[in-house]
């Protein structure tokens, strides 16, 4: 007896397109920090402090200012030569703190959560990751600040009106000074990104903000006066001071001049957080 053994031939399996190579690139890597920016309440809630600070304690100063005129009492020395310029971005000083200690918060709460790491594994080459935190919230920055001088100078230049200190947007330098302010707060929020990253520790970033923006010109202050004058124009915060100043004199800098200084010290905290990221691990 002959056994016929069937010869059942398999069907072909389906081929599977393979699936195109992930691709890290720019635009990609500022989607992302975008996003994050964007999910974390204590965005929300200290770019609405700055933007506070920036309009409130400018109406404020410039309602002490009027208040004092109507009064008949003599005007403080800092305020003799006060313009509605000065008066409405009085509060640039405080939302520069905002904006700053946001900008450490960027870069530093991710050390501080280990979600870094999960940043560093998805885009490998690192220092993308740098630049999309710093141009992302330096924008974001930029365009607060920016909008809440343009609201201030007109509330602060209504109340002065009529006084020798009124002012207004046709005024020689008024709107360069009103857009180097907003240019001013927006690379404190670069420098702020960049000291998170370098520092890798909330608390060590903000400290070292807080210490060279408010700090250090005070012990310049303890230097001979010779010693003052070589050293004091150079700071971070008196080089930012001029680029929104509206008068200048010798003992401080253009505005171009004190534009160019802020820009190398925001270079130098970028350069420091660079080679820190490149090489140590997270």
């Amino acid at each position: 007896m002959s056994t016929l053994t069937a010869t059942h031939s398999s069907a072909p399996a389906p081929v599977q397109k393979a699936r195109p190579p992930y691709k890290v690139t720019g635009r990609r890597v500022l989607r992302s920090e975008w996003a994050k920016l964007w999910s974390l309440r204590s965005t929300w809630i200290t770019l609405g402090l700055g933007l506070v600070f920036l309009i409130a304690f400018g109406v404020i100063s410039a309602a002490h200012y009027k208040s004092q005129l109507n009064s008949g009492q003599p005007l403080r020395p800092d305020d003799a030569g006060a313009t509605a310029l000065s008066l409405s971005l009085f509060g640039t000083n405080f939302a520069q703190l905002a904006l700053g200690v946001l900008g450490v918060l960027v870069t530093a709460g991710e050390y501080s959560t280990g979600m870094i790491r999960s940043t560093l594994a998805a885009v490998p080459r690192r220092l993308p990751v740098l630049w999309s935190k710093a141009a992302v919230f330096g924008l974001v920055a930029l365009a607060v600040a920016t909008l809440g001088v343009f609201v201030a100078f007109p509330i602060a230049g209504g109340i002065v009106s009529g006084t020798r200190a009124a002012l207004s947007l046709s005024d020689s330098g008024v709107v360069r000074s009103l857009l180097g302010a907003g240019l001013y707060l927006g690379l404190v929020g670069v420098i702020g990104t960049a000291l998170g990253a370098l520092l890798r520790s909330v608390a060590g970033g903000i400290a070292v903000l807080v210490g060279a923006l408010m700090l250090v010109p005070g012990l310049i202050s303890l230097l001979p006066t010779s010693w003052q004058g070589n050293i004091s124009p150079y700071l971070p915060s008196n080089a930012g001071e001029s680029m929104f100043a509206l008068h200048h004199d010798a003992t401080t800098l253009s505005p171009t001049a004190g534009l160019l200084v802020f820009l190398c010290w925001t270079a130098l905290a970028l350069a420091g957080a660079a080679y820190r990221l490149v090489r140590t691990d997270a």
